[in-house]
C-alpha cells in the first residue's frame, strides 16, 4: 500500500536571490492537519566528473565559506534560468578547470538534501578534453587538482575529500572508472 500524499496548500512566502529561492508552503498532512514546509528550491545542478586521456580524473580545490576551510570536488553548478543540464555541466566544466569537450555523457541523477530541497543534481562524464582559458566568476577561485581513481578512493577513506555532492557522484560511477 502506497503511503499518503501530504497536498500543497498554497505557497505563502518566498525570497529568492540569485542562487536559490527559500519557500513555505501550507500543506496538509495525511492526518488531514494543516502545516508549514520550509525549503530550498533551485532549477538543479549539474555536477561533471572530467576524465583525461590518461584515466586520471580533475577534481577542484576551492575555498568554502561555511565550513571555513578548502574543499576537493568534482566541478560543479547550479542550473541558472533558461539553461540545461548539459549547458550547465560544459559551463562548469570550462569555468572551473579550463577545459572543454564535445563528449558529455549524462550518468546519473540524485537530490543531495531531499528534507531541505527540490534539487536535482546529474551527473555528467567528460572525456576527450581539450584545453581552453578558465574564466571563474569573481566569488571563486580554483585550483585544479588530477587525481587518479584510486587517489581518490584513499583521500575520501582518510577524509580529505568531504563534500557530500562529490561523495554521492562517485558512489554512483565509480564502478565504471575503477575496474
Amino acid at each position: 500500500m502506497p503511503l499518503k500524499s501530504w497536498i500543497k496548500i498554497r505557497q505563502v512566502f518566498e525570497l529568492k536571490n540569485p542562487w536559490w529561492t527559500y519557500r513555505k508552503d501550507d500543506v496538509e498532512l495525511p492526518s488531514g492537519k494543516i502545516g508549514e514546509y520550509h525549503f530550498v528550491h533551485v532549477n538543479g545542478s549539474s555536477m561533471v566528473i572530467p576524465l583525461t586521456d590518461d584515466g586520471r580524473l580533475i577534481t577542484v580545490n576551492q575555498y568554502r565559506y561555511l565550513a571555513q576551510k578548502e574543499s576537493l570536488e568534482f566541478p560543479c553548478g547550479s542550473v541558472k534560468d533558461g539553461a540545461t543540464y548539459e549547458g550547465t555541466a560544459r559551463h562548469e566544466l570550462a569555468e572551473e578547470t579550463g577545459f572543454e569537450t564535445e563528449n558529455v555523457s549524462f550518468v546519473a541523477a540524485f537530490n543531495p538534501y531531499n528534507g531541505v530541497t527540490d534539487e536535482i543534481c546529474r551527473v555528467y562524464i567528460a572525456e576527450n578534453l581539450k584545453p581552453i582559458d578558465a574564466n571563474p566568476d569573481e566569488t571563486e577561485e580554483f585550483e585544479k587538482v588530477f587525481i587518479t581513481p584510486s587517489e581518490l578512493e584513499k583521500k575520501i577513506q582518510s577524509g580529505q575529500i568531504w563534500d557530500g555532492m562529490t561523495l554521492a557522484a562517485w558512489a554512483l560511477i565509480k564502478n565504471r572508472l575503477m575496474k
